[in-house]
């Protein structure tokens, strides 16, 4: 890392750093899941919150009891620890958002396994649930004018 110097003073960071890791050895993570228009989407949300509490579950206790400290030190207000599920409906697709709390040295595992899991079960649906993806559509294409040259002829 590269210190700055500014009027004879040199930074290491200008900006506030924080250790997750200090006395909250958790930190809240998200995923997004594009659900696709005219599948299902209230099965869609169960099945999130399903695998979520079955993966998650298990941090969701430990972190609460260390969220608890946390607003007692630092008289921080108390924040939802619990696995939580959103929804926002947009123009291409239904967006589901997955939030939790996850051990901050797990975080890359375990969004690897919530995305596997819940490809697996969007597999098993059947079809019911559907993975939007970006659809694009060409309005109107310019005119192209194609020219032909036979070999060993020039254009006059």
């Amino acid at each position: 890392m590269r210190s700055t110097s500014r009027c004879g003073r040199s930074f290491v960071f200008k900006a506030p750093v924080f250790n997750y890791s200090a006395d909250f050895p958790f930190l809240w993570d998200e995923i997004t899941v594009p659900i696709k228009y005219g599948t299902d989407w209230k099965q869609a949300r169960q099945m999130l919150e399903r695998v979520v509490q079955e993966e998650i579950g298990e941090y969701t206790e430990r972190a609460h009891q260390a969220w608890a400290k946390i607003t007692r030190s630092f008289l921080v207000e108390d924040a939802r620890i619990a696995p939580m599920v959103t929804l926002v409906a947009n123009d291409n697709w239904i967006q589901f958002t997955v939030r939790y709390v996850v051990d901050v040295k797990q975080r890359r595992h375990m969004k690897d396994l919530l995305f596997t899991r819940i490809l697996e079960e969007i597999e098993a649906s059947e079809g019911r649930i559907a993975i939007a993806s970006a659809t694009f559509q060409l309005v109107e294409a310019p005119a192209i004018d194609v020219q032909i040259r036979e070999a060993g002829r020039s254009e006059p």
